[in-house]
């Protein structure tokens, strides 16, 4: 694939980059490994100044970062200044708590001091996905930067200035060269660079399928890694819940970023009393959502991030109706140029359609009928992946119930889920591994070392 700016709004091709040949990789993995011996021995106060600092320029900076964005993924401008300011938080976040986080660990045991010290690792190769170009990024780069460790960044090929957007916000935050760089490079590279002695870990934001793959290679050199790998996450309504509230996040949640986040509500599972209403509400809000160019301040949709996210969305719709699923609306990609793909809502989902098993990344929304609590719970958890979910009702037994019984790493009760700096972040079953975030983000990429001080013995005679 080639490392470009595509518009995909237009379908121009805006501008295009050179992949780094072998020699420029090595030099720049080479410079990680000898930035490393100086950033780890850097003070936490040091560093928490300069993510300061990064924050400072994100929020200064924000509209021409998003500028960059946009043009790169689709999203809406507004959605890319938001994102853009999330990362100034997180930063800001990690700048204020990680020296807490990482703090030794006592432990009481006779015979000596014992406790536990945080050290890192060194080099942390990232691939990350284009869908939030700079959220994903920070969420690994701030924590792990003020754990003393430095960062590569191998990004998805088709935001490459948002990419070096990054690394020069670090560089002009005063980050030492080589505490965070950007490699050029296409997926064939990845596996080589996971294998080079001078990268101590990766993680990786992605696909089920680049997930497997970066975990054998991994597991083949026998370093860390963590994987977050998408979702197909339930968005569970019973009769209790306000359904205005309820409709209307359904919609914020599958809509967020033009339906392409691997935390959207993307099965909205929905108790049978209420569901003819709530189809109803949902399929009015769907249609009017205004669809165009992602840089208009009145759009609330905008392209999907590539043809080919249009045309293996649009195969899963058509397979999905083909197996006897109703379309309530939408369908059908939209003509002219951009990739764009109408707000959809999909019904009567049968067992074994794309729309059961797969993560459909657009914007289609799937509506299950659930005949009580149990059944909902069981359409919930009827599902390969495992990442977030969120439930709507105010009976407290039934937020128990969800609670302890919905298999996700994340459960969002009466609110739809989110990802923020102070709370972890990741999923089980075929979405991941491994949390980030919060407390989890410094101490993933560390070496957890048991330290034991014996007592000096000391003798009557060997005292003045």
């Amino acid at each position: 694939m080639a490392i470009a700016t595509i518009n995909p709004a237009t379908g121009e091709t805006v501008r295009e980059f050179a992949p780094l040949d072998d020699g420029a990789l090595d030099k720049k993995l080479a410079l990680a490994a000898e930035a490393f011996r100086g950033w780890r021995a850097t003070s936490y106060a040091e560093r928490a100044d300069l993510l300061r600092r990064a924050a400072d320029i994100l929020d200064d900076e924000a509209d021409a970062l998003a500028r960059i964005a946009t043009p790169e993924v689709g999203k809406t401008l507004a959605s890319s200044v938001a994102e853009v300011g999330k990362c100034a938080k997180g930063c800001r976040w990690f700048a204020e708590h990680t020296e807490e986080i990482l703090a030794d660990v006592p432990h009481e045991v006779p015979g000596g001091e014992v406790f536990t010290r945080y050290q890192p690792l060194g080099p942390v190769l990232a691939i990350m996905p284009w869908n939030f170009p700079y959220w994903q990024v920070f969420r690994f780069a701030a924590p792990a930067l003020m754990a003393g460790d430095v960062g590569l960044l191998k990004h998805a090929s088709n935001v490459p200035q948002c990419a070096l957007a990054i690394e020069d916000v670090l560089r002009r935050a005063g980050f030492p060269d080589g505490t965070f760089q950007t490699l050029l490079v296409g997926s064939g590279a990845i596996e080589g660079i996971i294998a080079d002695d001078r990268v101590r870990a990766v993680t990786l934001t992605g696909s089920e399928p680049a997930g497997r793959q970066v975990a054998a290679a991994a597991g083949k050199a026998v370093k860390t890694s963590v994987l977050e790998l998408g979702g197909s996450d339930p968005f569970i309504v019973m009769p209790s819940a306000d359904l205005d509230d309820a409709v209307s996040n359904a919609i914020a949640s599958r809509m967020l970023n033009n339906g392409q986040s691997c935390i959207n509500a993307k099965r909205l599972i929905v108790h049978a009393d209420i569901a003819d209403e709530f189809e109803r509400r949902l399929v009015a809000g769907m249609e009017a959502l205004r669809i165009g160019d992602p840089m208009a301040d009145d759009t609330d949709c905008g392209p999907l991030a590539s043809p080919d996210a249009v045309q293996t969305l649009h195969q899963q719709v058509r397979d999905t109706v083909a197996a006897g699923a109703r379309l309530l609306t939408g369908g059908e990609p939209l003509p002219g140029p951009g990739n764009f793909y109408p707000p959809t809502v999909l019904t009567d989902i049968p067992d074994g359609s794309p729309a059961h098993r797969e993560e459909l990344f657009g914007p289609v929304a799937s509506v299950w009928r659930a005949r009580d609590v149990d059944d909902a719970i069981r359409i919930a958890n009827d599902s390969t992946f495992g990442l977030g979910g969120s439930a709507w009702t105010r009976d407290e037994s039934e937020q128990r119930r969800f609670v302890d019984e919905v298999e996700t790493g994340m459960i969002y009760i009466n609110k739809f889920t989110e990802s923020t700096p102070e709370v972890p972040f990741g999923g089980v079953k075929n979405s991941g591994y491994g949390r980030e975030l919060a407390a989890f983000g410094p101490r993933t990429f560390v070496n957890a070392k048991t330290v034991w001080v014996a007592p000096t013995e000391q003798r009557s005679g060997d005292v003045e």
